[in-house]
């Protein structure tokens, strides 16, 4: 048994201190071992690039091989073949012309092509297909806690009890937006700290919020500012890691959005920030109607903007990493929900498909392109759709093991099923054993378990402040397996096994309730 398995998943919902017997639970996690304090940092990051709505997958990556059929299925919204820019090296396939940016990322060796991502019985829904690729989900299965949810807390299991701490002073993940998305989500707490928008970001870092109106309202609104300020526990970190960097790319384009999200996350990252995920978004493509222009050439209009958009941004972005040299800590990804229809619909769009192309770049990402073109059917009809040649699971393995250094059995178990990863990753891998057992013991555990991994039978210790503690057991569906204590428990550490005979290997949940403090604890069965 690893000494890490010791301490696994936590996601608590309170701030309040804890002790045992006066010695905070935080102090015998450093009396575990002298080699707690032989600390490296790991500070591999993945930012994550969201295209919401559902990205048209052939207008952006092209197969030139089944460009006849291609005519023939969606004649008003094919790109020009003479539009079409080459790969290096690869033939049959090119990219959308507004994305020439990306193309030199890919010639130069910066980025990997994934074709036709997906899952299995796809859903065209918005809602719940986002609700897949955020939780990692079987279409036929829902999930309330997110994929990098589930890793943060495997690897910072107190949070956010005592959090912010010398070990982890820092938010684990960062979303450019009003709220943090369900991919953060946690067993119990969203692992994740939001900045609403660029515009309030750099309000934050210079206190230069506009003029209030001289109204009641207006003072009203100045109070909420100073509380907002006050309340925001990270918000002085920022402020001050984002002061000592400069973005050095003057490649940024005005204007575009994702350019201004991820300026903000190359200043962060350069700054020191230990946050370990960022999340950006790039809206607009549910393309129904005008996704590009009859008049002018179908390699322009609406769609043409939303590429061109990304590709710039993406460009600047690498760039930007590179003159800051923290390009090798950097790894990105695009995805989005579905991608669309092999016929076009007759308003100058494309209608919800299936599997769409995946983009991964950065300095340690392995050049190329996995996966075939398409298959296009010589007459198509709209309930023709592509076929999934890559579970987007088998890349979140890939990320959890190449990247953030997991090992294959704590990646099965984040991912809740057995994912086969890529070879996409150069070996980056420089976290040990010792900074995760560090993570693990940062903040305050209110209950733990050991063995972890276990056959039949874990032993679970618990401590009561005084009152009424609540533990049970439940599956990753949320239902609950067995209740092991309901009752009035005086104050002090306590231990219940928990008998799992019987049930079939897997991930449970060990969940904690006393007064407002809670915790949930990943438990994981082997055969």
């Amino acid at each position: 048994m690893k000494r890490r398995d010791f301490l696994k998943r936590v996601a608590p919902m309170s701030l309040l201190p804890f002790a045992i017997n006066g010695q905070p639970i935080r102090a015998y996690g450093k009396l575990m071992g002298a080699e707690a304090e032989d600390f490296t940092a790991t500070d591999n990051v993945l930012v994550l690039v969201q295209l919401n709505g559902g990205n048209d997958g052939l207008n952006t990556l092209i197969p030139l091989d089944q460009y006849a059929n291609l005519s023939t299925a969606r004649p008003d919204v094919l790109i020009p073949e003479n539009k079409v820019l080459p790969l290096n090296g690869i033939s049959g396939t090119g990219l959308h012309p507004s994305m020439s940016k990306m193309k030199n990322m890919y010639d130069d060796g910066k980025m990997h092509i994934l074709q036709s991502v997906g899952y299995p019985n796809p859903n065209y829904s918005h809602f719940r297909s986002t609700d897949i690729w955020m939780t990692g989900a079987d279409s036929d299965e829902v999930l309330e806690s997110g994929w990098l949810g589930r890793y943060l807390s495997e690897e910072w299991p107190n949070y956010p009890n005592g959090f912010p701490n010398e070990d982890m002073e820092d938010p684990l993940a960062i979303q450019i937006g009003s709220v943090v998305s369900q991919v953060c989500q946690g067993l119990a707490v969203n692992m994740g700290f939001a900045i609403s928008n660029p515009t309030n970001y750099y309000q934050l870092l210079t206190g230069t919020y506009p003029d209030v109106p001289n109204t009641w309202a207006g003072k009203e609104l100045g109070y909420v500012r100073t509380v907002a300020r006050q309340t925001n526990e990270y918000s002085q970190k920022i402020k001050s890691v984002a002061e000592n960097t400069t973005n050095l790319s003057t490649l940024y384009p005005e204007g575009n959005r994702l350019a201004d999200q991820l300026k903000i996350v190359a200043q962060l990252i350069a700054g020191g920030l230990k946050t370990r995920v960022y999340i950006v978004s790039q809206g607009g493509f549910d393309t129904h109607a005008n996704q590009v222009d009859p008049v002018d050439g179908h390699e322009t209009g609406y769609h043409s903007f939303l590429l061109e958009s990304v590709s710039e941004a993406i460009n600047a972005f690498q760039d930007d990493l590179e003159k800051l040299k923290i390009d090798d800590r950097v790894l990105g990804m695009t995805f989005s929900e579905f991608g669309r229809r092999i016929i076009s619909n007759g308003s100058h769009g494309t209608d919800h498909g299936s599997s769409a192309p995946l983009f991964m770049f950065g300095k340690n990402i392995k050049s190329g392109i996995t996966g075939t073109n398409p298959t296009i059917p010589v007459n198509a009809s709209a309930n023709d759709n592509l076929e999934m040649q890559t579970d987007f699971r088998s890349i979140y393995s890939t990320i959890l093991q190449d990247w953030f250094c997991l090992d294959e059995a704590t990646s099965d178990s984040v991912l809740l099923h057995d994912f086969d990863k890529l070879d996409l990753v150069e070996d980056s891998c420089k976290t040990t054993s010792v900074q995760r057992l560090r993570n693990q013991k940062a903040g305050d555990a209110y209950v733990t378990n050991y063995p972890n991994p276990f056959g039949d039978h874990t032993s679970i210790k618990y401590y009561s402040d005084g009152g009424l503690v609540y533990l049970e057991i439940i599956d990753t569906q949320g239902k609950t397996i067995s209740t092991l204590v309901n009752s009035q428990i005086p104050r002090g550490t306590h231990e219940v096994n928990f008998d799992a005979m019987g049930l079939p290997s897997g991930t449970y949940y060990c969940k904690y309730q006393n007064g407002m403090i809670a915790q949930t604890r990943s438990l994981l069965k082997v055969r």
